[in-house]
């Protein structure tokens, strides 16, 4: 099946990282859809946000139900008996780290993208803010879009455009998109559930919030200066 260079699709959670993705998407695609997956995660609310957004952005919306992927592991994004780590553990990974989280979702989005004729895959991942996490990294986003390509003999095109900043530095994107507002207040990104700024304390709200104090700081500076 030929593939069309003016598709997108976004592998769509509904928090800050992938909504930004989805508005960036929207910006250099003329077609944009989104995939979400219900994998067992704590907090069905996030795809219900995940749907919401993607009906006031225009774009179709396609869940996944895939609870395979929760129950392969213990950890405590999955499993509600697992206390969350509150910061990284010295030499080891997060339990908030899903295993191979990245590479069901961007595998199951491929042949979601063959069958309906998409060639560009947008993924919110980041190897600058990636808490430890290795399939957030731009080498394992490289090796697996070329497995992909000879999996099922494509030309996908795997999108990253988050690989290389920092929180601030997203947040400062969704800025120059025009869409601060609906990503502060309309994603949940929240490892306790809770939409917006979060419970400002679990590490997914430490990292975000951290990043918008540090973007909001630099921004009024140069707006003072101007």
């Amino acid at each position: 099946m030929e593939l069309d260079i003016n598709k997108a699709l976004v592998v769509f959670s509904g928090g800050q990282d992938s909504s930004t993705c989805l508005f960036w998407a929207l910006k250099h695609f003329s077609k944009v859809h989104t995939i979400t997956f219900s994998y067992g995660q704590r907090h069905a609310l996030e795809v219900d946000m995940a749907r919401r957004l993607a009906e006031k952005a225009g774009v179709d919306f396609h869940l996944v139900d895939a609870p395979l992927i929760g129950t392969l592991g213990a950890n405590s994004l999955t499993a509600p008996s697992v206390s969350m780590d509150e910061e990284k553990p010295e030499g080891t990974f997060p339990n908030t780290f899903v295993p191979g989280r990245n590479l069901f979702f961007l595998s199951i989005a491929a042949v979601y993208a063959r069958e309906h004729g998409i060639k560009n895959i947008v993924t919110g991942v980041s190897q600058t803010d990636f808490s430890g996490y290795p399939d957030c990294r731009d080498s394992f986003v490289r090796s697996l879009n070329v497995t992909l390509n000879l999996a099922m003999d494509g030309q996908f095109v795997i999108h990253t455009p988050l690989m290389w900043l920092d929180k601030a530095q997203t947040w400062a994107l969704a800025d120059s998109l025009g869409v601060l507002d609906i990503i502060r207040n309309e994603t949940l990104t929240c490892y306790n559930g809770i939409p917006g700024d979060g419970c400002g304390h679990c590490p997914a709200c430490t990292l975000r919030n951290a990043g918008l104090k540090k973007f909001l700081s630099e921004k009024n500076r140069l707006d003072n200066n101007i």
